[in-house]
C-alpha cells in the first residue's frame, strides 16, 4: 500500500488534493441552494428542482464532449479553461438575484463539472499503472467526501441557507485550485496518442459508444441509480426544511451531509476491499439496491436518530456505487478512448436531472407530510437499475467465458 502511495506523481497529488478543498467549497453552498431558492426567494419546491437539475441535464451533454475533447486536444487545456470559466460561474452565484440567472449559472455549473472530472479522471488514469487505478481513484473519491464532511458545516455557519455569500468563497479556492494546476502543468508533458494520426475525432467517438451496447446498458442502470441518489441533495433538503416531523430541519439535513461523509471515510476502505473480490459490477449493483432501501427509510424515519441511521446505511450504497464506477469504466475502456468513456459516463447525470425534478414533483402532489409515498416511488425508481445491471453482468460474463474458450481452441 505505501509503495502505491508512492508511486503517485506530484500532478496525482495535486488534483487529490485540490479535489478535497474544490468539494468542501462547492458543498459550503450548492446543497443549500434549493432551501435558500424556496425560503429566500419564493420559488415553489419543482421550480427549485428544476433549477438544480438543469446542472445535471446540461452536464449529460457535454460531459461527453468534454471527455473526447481531451482525448483529442488533451487533458490540461480542457482542464484549464473549464476550472478558468467555473471561478466566473461561482463570483456570478454570489451577485445573482433572478431566478433566470441562476438557472444560467447553475447550467454553466454543471457544463464546467462536466468538461473537468471525466478530463481528470482521465489524467489519473493516465499518470498511474493499472494496478494502483482502483486505489488513485479510490483516493480522489475519499478526497471528495473528505472535502464534503467540513463544507456544509462551514456553509451552515455562514448562512448558506439565507445567503449566496458562501460562494465567494468558493471561487477563490478555485482560483488557488487552478494556480496550483497551472504550475504542476508546467512540469508535466502529456503523453496522448492522440497528437498526431491517432488524433480521436467526435463523430469516430460517437461511433464507438453507439456500438458498444453493454456499456450503453450499464449507463440506463446507472441512470435510475442515480436518479436515487440525487434525491439526497435535492428533494430531501426540501423535506427536511418543510416537514413538521422535524424541528430545525436545515441543521439536521446538514448533520446528515456530513455524517454521509464521514461514513464515506470509514467504510470506504472496508467496503472496497470486500468488492475487490467480486466486480466492479457487482459493487455497483449492490450498492443500487443499498441505496433504494435509504430512501425507503427516510421516507419512514420519524426521528433525528432515525434518520442519521438511515444516511449511514444511504452512504454505504453510496459508497458501492460510485467507488468502483471508475474502475468499471476504465476496464472496459480502450486505452485511447479513456477521455471519452470516462465522459460518456456523464450520461449517468441523466439521473440528476430526472432526480430533483421527479422529487420536486412528487412533494408539490403529495405535500411535505406525505414522506411515506414518496420516497417509496423514489426508491422504486432506483431499485429498476439493478436488474438491468444484472442483464449487462450475465452478458459479460457469457462474453468472457467464449473468448476464453475461443483462446484455448487456438492455443
Amino acid at each position: 500500500m505505501q509503495h502505491m502511495v508512492k508511486s503517485i506523481p506530484a500532478l496525482g497529488w495535486n488534483i487529490i488534493v485540490g479535489t478535497l478543498f474544490a468539494r468542501m467549497a462547492t458543498s459550503m453552498s450548492m446543497p443549500f441552494l434549493a432551501i435558500y431558492l424556496t425560503a429566500a426567494k419564493g420559488v415553489s419546491p419543482a421550480l427549485a428542482g428544476a433549477v438544480i437539475g438543469v446542472s445535471a441535464l446540461v452536464g449529460v451533454f457535454s460531459s461527453f464532449i468534454g471527455g473526447s475533447l481531451s482525448d483529442r486536444y488533451g487533458r490540461k487545456r480542457v482542464m484549464l479553461v473549464s476550472i478558468a470559466v467555473w471561478i466566473v460561474v461561482f463570483i456570478g452565484f454570489a451577485f445573482a438575484e433572478h431566478i433566470a440567472a441562476f438557472f444560467v449559472l447553475n447550467a454553466l455549473n454543471g457544463v464546467c463539472r462536466a468538461f473537468f472530472e471525466p478530463s481528470s479522471r482521465a489524467l489519473l488514469s493516465d499518470l498511474t499503472k493499472p494496478e494502483n487505478r482502483l486505489m488513485i481513484f479510490n483516493l480522489r473519491y475519499g478526497a471528495i467526501n473528505a472535502g464534503v464532511a467540513v463544507g456544509p458545516w462551514i456553509g451552515l455557519q455562514l448562512g448558506s441557507a439565507k445567503s449566496t455569500t458562501p460562494f465567494l468563497a468558493a471561487a477563490i479556492v478555485y482560483t488557488l485550485y487552478a494556480a496550483a494546476l497551472l504550475l504542476q502543468f508546467r512540469s508535466y508533458e502529456e503523453n496522448r496518442q492522440t497528437t498526431t494520426k491517432e488524433r480521436v475525432m467526435m463523430r469516430d467517438s460517437i461511433g464507438v459508444l453507439r456500438k458498444d451496447l453493454l456499456f450503453l446498458a450499464a449507463l440506463i442502470g446507472l441512470i435510475l441509480s442515480t436518479a436515487g441518489y440525487s434525491q439526497f441533495s435535492s428533494s430531501l433538503s426540501q423535506y427536511f426544511a418543510n416537514s413538521t416531523k422535524f424541528q430545525g430541519g436545515v441543521e439536521l439535513f446538514s448533520h446528515a451531509l456530513v455524517l454521509n461523509a464521514v461514513t464515506v471515510l470509514l467504510v470506504q476502505y472496508p467496503l472496497t476491499r470486500i468488492g475487490k473480490r467480486y466486480s466492479a459490477l457487482v459493487s455497483v449493483m449492490i450498492g443500487t439496491l443499498v441505496t433504494s432501501i435509504g430512501l425507503l427509510g427516510y421516507g419512514f424515519a420519524a426521528s433525528a436518530w432515525m434518520v442519521y441511521a438511515v444516511t449511514v446505511l444511504f452512504t454505504m450504497g453510496e459508497v458501492l456505487m460510485f467507488s468502483m464506477t471508475d474502475l468499471f469504466v476504465d476496464q472496459i475502456a480502450p486505452k485511447h478512448l479513456k477521455g471519452t468513456y470516462f465522459g460518456a459516463m456523464g450520461f449517468s447525470g441523466f439521473g440528476g436531472v430526472i432526480g430533483p425534478w421527479l422529487g420536486g414533483a412528487l412533494l408539490d402532489h403529495f405535500g411535505y407530510e406525505h414522506g411515506e409515498i414518496i420516497f417509496a416511488l423514489l426508491a422504486g425508481v432506483c431499485a429498476l437499475g439493478f436488474p438491468i445491471l444484472l442483464l449487462v453482468k450475465l452478458r459479460l460474463d457469457r462474453n468472457r467465458s467464449a473468448q476464453a474458450g475461443s483462446e484455448k481452441l487456438h492455443a
